[in-house]
């Protein structure tokens, strides 16, 4: 297991999941999904059912990984915000700390500057909400490395044979 893994609990993803939905109520979007920077969905909340959103995920973190290297050749360190604008649905996504990204797809019922506001402020609250995993994380490591290491040893025998 790597340094930036971790493990978000139920009560950890209900907080999530209520950030969530306060923005989408204050910015009045469609849908909002919480990514990692590897295309994995954390959560998503909104109006989601006919989108896929695991294979959205993935190329909404291609995305931003393309554009962190756009942001290196022009002498940027990241760039924190991108804007999709389509002719009815457009998409907007920031950086949530570290390594997740928020993912706000909205319509022409409201603008860009209110996704803009309201996930400015729901991208502080994950960012918080991150920040204390980290911290629980550091404060119990949780399984050892030696169990880690008779578990993996245990799988590779059941499965070579």
């Amino acid at each position: 297991m790597s340094d930036d893994t971790f493990i978000i609990y139920e009560e950890e993803i209900a907080t999530i999941d209520a950030v969530l939905k306060r923005m989408l109520k204050g910015a009045e979007a469609k849908c909002a999904l919480l990514v990692d920077k590897d295309g994995h969905l954390i959560t998503r909340q909104g109006f989601t059912h006919s989108l896929d959103t695991t294979a959205l995920a993935a190329l909404l973190a291609g995305s931003f990984a393309s554009t962190r290297e756009i942001a290196r050749l022009v002498g940027e360190p990241e760039f924190s915000v991108l804007f999709h604008q389509g002719k009815k649905d457009h998409i907007h996504m920031c950086i949530v700390g570290e390594r997740s990204i928020l993912v706000v797809i909205f319509d022409d019922r409201t603008t860009i500057g209110m996704v803009r506001l309201y996930a400015r402020e729901a991208a502080e609250e994950l960012t918080r909400v991150f920040q204390s995993i980290v911290e629980r994380k550091d404060a119990d490591p949780g399984i050892s490395d030696d169990f880690t290491d008779k578990a993996r040893e245990k799988l590779d025998d059941i499965f070579q044979d």
